[in-house]
Formats: structure tokens, sequence, C-alpha cells
């Protein structure tokens, strides 16, 4: 049934730049939905299946952007060899800081993640010398796959989707194996998944460099296609954003946190007509959402559907 599901969305993101060739919203807003949905379905991993939440994870994203901004225009490294040794940094980094803060809970997690971005945006602020400051960093070059440069909107849109049909596979295989069991059995309750002889600890760390490589690899393909990047982009509010995006689109759900991260980015650019009245809509509808989908978008309306077809049914 799910890859029934990954096979719909594969036609979905084939089938649309044939259908609207010249579409501006096809190929800018998917490559920017894709990346959130990279983003999103790895922070789910963390919040949705493990129960750990992460108000920083907007740190390993810019990490992993600037990783491949400084290799490839200070070093000339080629873009692929930068983007692996940003997710090499970038997996260490997550590791390190598991040991210490996974043994938090809650609100007390929420604030040491929250910490570790803070402290990471500032980075990116004053070290001027390597990120450019607040100027940013442009001059990025375009990925290059085999001598294939891809250097257009319709090119970073079939790189971009088959990254997020990669990414959304290997979650949902990851959920369907013993690890993703585990995780499961730690979100429950972690002393009765010590009791099943589950090493909670060792789990946690795992998951969490899982979702920070995750975020790592969209923040390199984000600052090959954008060009450039700057420390706005990588601060609380995207990390806020992240977690509004698992939580809209449903929790434990990889096609809920994809869901919520199209929901929220179609929403930013639908809304911008709107100008001075942007954020109060933004912020009624996802109130709405919350008060009558309490299980997300993805969730809520498939438990509708199958009630609705039941009913046809039987009255059928």
């Amino acid at each position: 049934m799910r890859l029934a599901g990954l096979y719909a969305c594969a036609a979905v993101a084939a089938a649309l730049p044939i259908l609207f060739p010249d579409n501006y919203f096809v190929t800018v807003v998917g490559i920017s939905a894709g990346i959130r949905v990279i983003l999103a379905v790895g922070l789910n991993l963390l919040m949705g299946y493990a129960g750990q939440i992460s108000l920083g994870h907007a740190a390993f994203f810019g990490m992993g952007a600037y990783a491949s901004a400084i290799l490839t225009t200070r070093h000339a490294w080629p873009a692929l060899l930068a983007m692996a040794a940003g997710l090499a940094v970038v997996g260490a980094s997550a590791w390190l800081l598991a040991r210490p803060i996974l043994r938090l809970r809650g609100h007390y997690l929420a604030m040491a993640t929250l910490g570790f971005g803070i402290i990471v945006h500032v980075v990116m602020v004053q070290a001027t010398r390597w990120t450019g400051g607040p100027d940013g960093l442009a001059g990025i070059p375009p990925l290059n796959l085999l001598g294939w440069s891809v250097d257009t909107d319709l090119r970073w849109y079939g790189v971009v989707m088959a990254a997020t049909l990669l990414a959304v596979w290997l979650s949902l295989n990851l959920a369907d194996s013993q690890v993703g069991r585990a995780l499961r059995a730690v979100h429950g309750s972690e002393f009765a998944a010590r009791m099943l002889g589950i090493d909670t600890g060792r789990a946690k760390t795992r998951i969490f460099v899982v979702s920070a490589l995750f975020a790592a690899f969209a923040g390199s393909l984000f600052a090959h296609q954008q060009g450039f990047v700057s420390p706005d982009s990588f601060n609380l509010i995207v990390s806020v954003e992240l977690v509004t995006m698992v939580v809209l689109g449903g929790m434990a759900s990889t096609f809920g946190a994809a869901c919520g991260a199209i929901a929220l980015t179609l929403l930013h650019e639908g809304l911008v007509v709107f100008e001075d009245y942007e954020m109060l809509i933004h912020g009624a509808l996802l109130m709405a959402v919350m008060i009558f989908l309490p299980q997300g978008l993805f969730v809520g309306l498939s438990q509708a559907t199958r009630r609705l077809w039941r009913a046809a049914r039987r009255g059928g």
C-alpha cells in the first residue's frame, strides 16, 4: 500500500512539468516544496516515530548548505564531494550532540536543541571570514552530475523530485524495519522499551543522526540550487516551520510529513497576495486544521475519506 502511494507521488511529479511545461509554479515552487519535504520527512523520523522534539533542526540544514557553499566557492571542490563532506561533518556533529542532550526529555530537550540552533546561527553570522556573515555567500556553482550540469529550473525540478522520492522511500523502509518498531516502542514508553531489551539511548542517537543527515542533504541541494546562502535561511523561524510541517501533516506518518511540507509551501505562496493580512490568515488556517483535524491533514483526511466511502457503500 505504501509503495503504491510512492508510485502515485512519482507519477504526479513526472506528469506536472509535462502538463505545464512553462509553468513557474510547477518548477520553482515544486523545487522549494521538494526540499521542504526532505526536511520534514527526516524530522518526522525523530519526532513522529521516536517522540523526540527538536527546535534546532535548521542548524543541520544550514550546516549542510554552508559546507557545500564554502568548499565549492573557497576551495574549488566538486559539488558532490563537498556534499559528501558536509554529510560527514553533520553526521559527526549530530552524534556528538546526541549523546548528552538525548538524556533530556520533553521541554528540556526542546530547549537544548533550541540552544544548539541559536549557537550555530550566531556562528554563521559572526564567522564572516568563512560564511560571509549577514551578507551571506554567493557564487555557489550548480550541481554537476557526471558532466551533466543542473543549471535550469526544469533540471533542478527533476533532481529535487528524485531526491525527494528517495528520501520518502528511505523513510518508509526505515519505519517498517526493526529499527522503526524499536523507535515506536521508545515513543510509547522508554521504560517498557528497555524492559523489552531495546537499547533506547542507542536507538535515539541513531535516529537523531539520520534525521540530521536528511537535513544536511536538503541543505546542500538548497545551496547549489539557489547559488546563494545567508544566515536568514536557517534561523529559529525555519526550525519552528519544520516542526509545524510535521504536526500539520500528521505525526508518525511519512506521507503526512510530506503532505504538511507541501501544504505549508503552497500556503506561503498563496497568501503572498494578501500582503499585510498574510500572517493573520496563515495563523487562522493552522488553528482551524489543528481544531478540526487534530491528527493532521493526511491522517485526518484519509480517515474521513474512508468513513465516507464506507457510508456510501452501506447506502448503496
